[in-house]
């Protein structure tokens, strides 16, 4: 009777061993993931940050900042003191841009009205105005201008020509009839995308990528700098767990707060400042997850170089603030920007954000239109998580 022969256990696949190794690195992430959800619960700081901030900004900078004005302080010289030169001041300022604060006798008074700042313009009629009216002749009015707030400046002057313009040749056409309209060409104006001509259509967007760079930038920026400050991060470097395990499972809370803050900034806007959605809704959450994943990685980034929440408190508001504001396209044109600057605004994601951003909410743009910006964003995204990684080294010194 022969013994029965030993049989070897089955040796695992290659397949196995690489679906085993998988689930055992899903497994550390959630692990790590769920350890930095714990920490943001217990810090509510890291919660207003995410969820508080953008709406306090949004709201701040939407309703503070406004390219819009109206009731432009004017001061009133009429020299002529006729029935036709105050009927034409009436006509001027009954439209509403323009508020008449006080009268003067004379222009020489303006020096005083601007250093006084009762005004920002002295509109003066002179005499003659009734005569010119009854020829049918343009008013040859007078404005002077404040022009130390250049944007109150242009505005006015555009405001008060057309309110000029409109009122004499109302008059005109009143005192001598339809022969006094002698205006060869018409110009019929039409406004796409932005009809009435709302600051807050333009500005809300910038904003969204102005609020959620410091957002995401600084929920980030501090949490490796913590564990070095805390010397916790010496049991992460006795497990076997992978250096980019470590990034990717303290990333994904983080990437959760800011998809919920990006979804407020957007409900905030289209609830309070009727900023519409005219595009591809899927073009739309693609840009701001590649924005929302790039500015992680970038605060990531910061932390594991800072080694210190001060230095990379600082480091991230800087990195984040102040080119999304200036250099963005947010709220200088690009395009008037000098040339070096025009050079470094393209290595800001906030630029290409902001362009997909206008596109796809007023413009009705989608995957097509936006195609560059979603690979300039991409292409950002990979380089800040790439450059986390390789700097991200498991060494106490």
């Amino acid at each position: 009777m022969t013994a029965p022969t030993e049989t070897s256990a089955p040796t695992s696949s290659p397949r196995a061993a690489r679906k085993h190794a998988r689930s055992g690195a899903l497994r550390r992430i959630v692990a790590i993931a769920r350890k930095e959800a714990l920490h943001v619960q217990r810090d509510p700081r890291s919660l207003y940050l995410a969820l508080g901030m953008p709406i306090v900004l949004l709201l701040l900078f939407g309703y503070g900042v406004s390219f819009d004005m109206d009731h432009l302080p004017v001061v009133l010289v009429d020299e002529d003191r006729t029935p036709e030169s105050r009927e034409i001041a009436d006509r001027v300022f009954a439209s509403g841009d323009l508020h008449m604060v006080g009268r003067a006798s004379s222009g020489d008074e303006a020096h005083g009205i601007f250093a006084r700042r009762e005004a920002h313009a002295v509109l003066i009629l002179p005499r003659g105005t009734s005569e010119s009216i009854g020829r049918g002749e343009a008013v040859e009015a007078q404005l002077l201008i404040d022009g130390v707030e250049a944007n109150s400046a242009a505005q006015l002057q555009g405001k008060a020509e057309s309110a000029l313009r409109s009122a004499s040749l109302a008059m005109s056409v009143e005192a001598m009839g339809p022969r006094a309209v002698a205006i060869p060409t018409e110009v019929r104006l039409s406004t796409w995308f932005n009809p009435e001509e709302r600051s807050q259509l333009y500005l809300v967007p910038g904003l969204a990528a102005y609020i959620l760079a410091i957002v995401a930038v600084l929920l980030t920026a501090l949490t490796v700098s913590r564990e070095w400050e805390r010397s916790s991060i010496q049991q992460l470097f006795v497990t076997p767990v992978r250096t980019y395990e470590i990034m990717l499972g303290k990333l994904v809370p983080y990437f959760l707060l800011g998809v919920v803050a990006e979804m407020t900034v957007f409900v905030v806007g289209a609830w309070v400042f009727d900023v519409p959605m005219r595009g591809d809704p899927l073009a739309l959450a693609s840009a701001s997850l590649l924005f929302l994943l790039g500015m992680l990685g970038q605060g990531m980034l910061i932390s594991i170089v800072a080694r210190n929440q001060m230095v990379a408190t600082q480091v991230a508001t800087m990195t984040s603030m102040l080119p999304s504001m200036l250099l963005s396209g947010f709220v200088f044109p690009i395009e008037n920007m000098p040339l070096p600057l025009q050079v470094i605004s393209n290595v800001v994601p906030a630029r290409y954000f902001i362009h997909a951003l206008r596109g796809v909410l007023l413009r009705g743009n989608g995957f097509p239109e936006i195609g560059f910006d979603l690979l300039m964003l991409t292409a950002f995204a990979c380089l800040m998580l790439f450059a986390g990684t390789k700097r991200f080294k498991r060494e106490l010194a």
